[in-house]
C-alpha cells in the first residue's frame, strides 16, 4: 500500500476517534479540545488528516520510485475536432502507410518484466513478441516463462493458475507443468502422465533486474547473451523508476534514432519545458539543451555506441552513453561530474507487428522523466512515420546505413513479416 493511501487511512482513524470520544482519558488531558465544539474537531481532524497526506504524498514524490505508463493512444497523435485519443490514433492507422518493412520480429533477447514485478510465487500474464506467455516464480525464487495456454482444453495458466513448487498448475483442471522443461507432471483425476504432454517454455534469464526472453524464428538455442552491468547485482545502484509506453511502429525504427545524429539538434534541441507536441516545439535560439553525438558502427560483440551531451551550463552537464547489445535492449549509461553515475534500461518489446518500457532519489526521477520528454517527441514521429527501406541519404546520414547493416544479422530466412490488409495498419 502507498504511503499516501496509509496516511489517508490514519487520518481518517484520528478523525473518526477524536470526533467521538469524550470523557477520560482525552479531557484530563486536553481541556481545550474539551471545549470545543464537534464542528471545531472536525476542521482540526480534517486539516490533520489533509497535512499526513501531503507528507505521505511528499514522501512519495521525493523517494518512491517514478511509475510513468502511457497507454497505446495517450502519445504521438494529434487530437483534433472533438475525436477523442482512440479516434485519432485509430484513423492514422487505417490511413498511415507501412512502406517496405523488414522482419517484424528481430531474433534476440527481450524483456518480460522487471524482476521487482514478479514475487515468489505469483504468475503474470504477458504478451510480448504476439504470443500469450505465463511468467511465474517457483518456490525455488527462479523465474519460468510457458505458453499462456495448457495444451489440455486451452486455459490460459496465467488467469487463475497457480504455483505449486516449481510448477504452473491449470486453473481448469488442476495439470501441473514443470517451470524448467514444461513437461506435466500431475494430472489429479489420471493414474499416469503421458510422457508429450507438456507446454512449451521460452528460454529465459534474470539479468539487471530484469526478466528477459529469448526469440529465435526457427527455434535455435540462445547463441549469445546479455551483458551484466554490475552496479545492478551488487545492489549499488537501486531501482528509481521506470517510463512505459506503447510505439505504433517497427521495432528497427527505435534504435535506428541513435544512429541518426542530424535529428537531434532539430527535435530534441527544444528545453523539456516546451513539451511533447511537434506543434509547439520549435528549435528556438537560446534553449537550454542542445546536443552531439557520435556512432560506432560495429559487430554483435561490439554494440552500438552513441554519446549525447545536454544541456549548456556546465554545472548541469550530463554525459550518456548509450549502448545497444540486441534490438531490443539499450543500455543509457548517465554520468555526472557532481551526482555520480546511474543507468536507464531502455527495453523494446514487441507486443503485436508494430505495437511496442546511488544518487539523490529525485535526480534520477527527474532524469527520467526529462528522457520520456525527449522520447515522446521520436515517439509522435514514429507513430505516423513510413518506414523506407531505401532513403535518400545524404554523406552526413551514413551512420544510418552503418546501423541497418548492424541490425541486419538479426533477421534470418524464416523470419516472420508482417501480415496486413489494404496497406493499413489497422488490426
Amino acid at each position: 500500500m502507498s504511503p499516501g493511501k496509509l496516511a489517508v487511512i490514519f487520518g481518517l482513524g484520528v478523525a473518526a476517534g477524536l470526533i467521538i470520544q469524550s470523557g477520560d482519558p482525552l479531557d484530563s488531558w486536553y481541556p481545550v479540545w474539551r471545549e470545543t465544539g464537534l464542528l471545531a474537531r472536525a476542521v482540526v481532524c480534517l486539516i490533520a488528516g489533509a497535512s499526513l497526506f501531503a507528507l505521505g504524498w511528499l514522501h512519495g514524490f521525493l523517494f518512491g520510485p517514478l511509475e510513468l505508463l502511457r497507454g497505446p493512444d495517450d502519445v504521438g497523435y494529434i487530437v483534433e475536432n472533438g475525436r477523442s485519443k482512440a479516434q485519432a490514433a485509430n484513423e492514422v492507422r487505417r490511413r498511415r502507410r507501412t512502406g517496405d518493412l523488414p522482419p517484424v520480429y528481430p531474433n534476440g533477447w527481450y524483456r518480460v518484466l522487471d524482476s521487482h514485478m514478479l514475487r515468489r510465487g505469483e504468475v503474470r500474464s504477458v504478451t510480448v513478441l504476439g504470443e500469450q506467455v505465463a511468467v511465474f516464480r517457483g518456490q525455488d525464487g527462479e523465474a519460468y516463462v510457458v505458453d499462456a495456454y495448457c495444451p489440455h482444453l486451452g486455459a490460459n495458466l496465467a488467469v487463475g493458475g497457480q504455483v505449486v513448487g516449481n510448477c504452473i498448475e491449470c486453473p481448469f483442471h488442476g495439470w501441473q507443468f514443470r517451470g524448467t522443461d514444461g513437461k506435466c507432471v500431475k494430472i489429479p483425476y489420471a493414474e499416469k502422465v503421458p510422457d508429450f504432454a507438456k507446454v512449451r517454455i521460452w528460454p529465459s534469464c534474470e539479468l539487471n533486474g530484469q526478466v528477459l526472453v529469448w526469440f529465435h524464428c526457427d527455434g535455435e538455442d540462445p547463441q549469445w547473451l546479455v551483458p551484466e552491468q554490475q552496479e545492478i547485482t551488487t545492489g549499488e545502484w537501486v531501482y528509481r523508476g521506470r517510463t512505459e509506453h506503447f510505439i505504433n511502429a517497427h521495432i528497427q525504427e527505435i534504435p535506428e534514432n541513435a544512429a541518426d545524429i542530424a535529428h537531434l539538434g532539430h527535435l530534441h534541441t527544444p528545453a523539456i519545458v516546451s513539451g511533447v507536441d511537434l506543434r509547439y516545439t520549435t528549435a528556438k535560439p537560446g534553449n537550454s539543451c542542445g546536443m552531439t553525438g557520435r556512432f560506432n558502427g560495429s559487430q554483435r560483440q561490439s554494440p552500438t555506441s552513441i554519446v549525447l551531451r545536454c544541456c549548456t551550463w556546465h554545472l548541469l552537464d550530463i554525459c550518456v552513453l548509450a549502448r545497444q547489445v540486441v534490438p531490443g535492449l539499450v543500455f543509457l549509461l548517465i554520468e555526472h561530474r557532481f551526482l555520480g553515475r546511474g543507468v536507464i534500461l531502455q527495453c523494446v518489446t514487441p507486443v503485436e507487428p508494430l505495437l511496442h518500457p546511488n544518487i539523490p532519489p529525485l535526480v534520477p526521477k527527474f532524469i527520467l522523466k526529462a528522457e520520456s520528454i525527449q522520447f515522446e517527441r521520436d515517439v509522435m514521429i514514429w507513430n505516423n512515420k513510413k518506414y523506407i527501406s531505401k532513403p535518400l541519404l545524404v554523406k552526413e546520414d551514413s551512420a544510418i546505413q552503418k546501423h541497418r547493416r548492424w541490425f541486419s544479422q538479426f533477421y534470418s530466412e524464416n523470419s516472420p513479416q508482417l501480415q496486413h490488409q489494404r496497406n493499413t495498419l489497422d488490426f
